[in-house]
């Protein structure tokens, strides 16, 4: 059974509450948002409406917006929704600013960390089915703040020493200490544009050309790549490996992935976004 407006008006309202607090850094119950959301959807299960939690995340995503941690993102969501969120979006300035503030704040790659807890499993394609996604539009966005985040040199400099670190820390455990030395912080020596940002070596020697992509919120969050990374990912696919690091400021992760990057995320080929639904 779909959901009606007022249904949905009531979850929207409730989740972007909780967007607001988190992109505010103000801690917030999920348990006590849940509770009472229940007696408000009384003919709605409590995995329904996690479904559609997570129905909101996929909406913001498509609308440049972060998402509440825990709530992965589910894509094949009513248009209903979207043109609810739309209007509760562009009459709540409070998470316009929260939202922007979060994205611009500047970094610094975390002085002590466990690599060995890192790295975690890529995103996998999703396939679209069901009722189809409304498409991407920005009528009630005034920014696309992934887009910004993306734009935040503190961040993505911070990214990169984290993954210049632990490169180190990966080929040491290999037990390859001349080649851990040798790991290079190319983007700061010779320049951006090579198509990567960080040197390192595979255990026979061989050359890993690593591009760094940097955000502080979930692991589903969509990345912009340029023509020069997507070409070189293409043209050096037994060495070129993107880095997806996220979560940067609560507890960082990786993913990875490796070769021609159309082989694991749908690629918009106007802006060159990234995702993976």
């Amino acid at each position: 059974m779909d959901w009606t407006r007022a249904e949905v008006e009531a979850i929207v309202a409730d989740y972007l509450q909780m967007l607001a607090l988190e992109l505010s850094g103000q801690a917030y119950n999920k348990a006590a948002h849940r509770e009472r959301l229940g007696a408000l959807l009384k003919n709605r299960s409590n995995g329904s409406i996690e479904f559609k939690h997570c129905n909101i995340s996929a909406a913001l995503l498509a609308l440049g917006f972060p998402y509440v941690a825990g709530y992965k993102p589910r894509s094949n969501y009513q248009s209903l929704l979207l043109e609810v969120l739309e209007q509760q979006l562009k009459s709540n300035p409070l998470v316009d600013h929260a939202a922007l503030a979060a994205v611009q704040l500047p970094a610094v790659a975390p002085p002590m960390i466990d690599f060995s807890r890192v790295r975690d499993q890529a995103p996998q394609l999703q396939p679209r089915t069901g009722e189809p996604s409304a498409p991407m539009v920005f009528k009630a966005v005034k920014r696309d703040y992934l887009e910004r985040e993306a734009l935040n040199q503190s961040l993505g400099l911070a990214g990169e020493k984290f993954v210049v670190e632990y490169e180190h820390w990966r080929l040491v455990k290999l037990g390859h200490q001349k080649l851990a030395d040798s790991v290079q912080h190319i983007s700061q020596s010779r320049g951006d544009g090579l198509g990567f940002d960080i040197l390192s070596y595979e255990q026979d020697g061989r050359e890993r050309f690593i591009e760094v992509k940097t955000t502080s919120f979930g692991r589903e969050t969509p990345f912009f790549v340029s023509r020069g990374e997507l070409a070189l990912s293409k043209q050096a696919e037994d060495q070129f490996h993107l880095y997806r690091l996220f979560e940067f400021r609560k507890a960082p992760r990786l993913f990875e992935l490796s070769g021609p990057l159309e082989r694991h995320c749908l690629l918009d080929p106007i802006t060159y976004r990234a995702t993976f639904s």
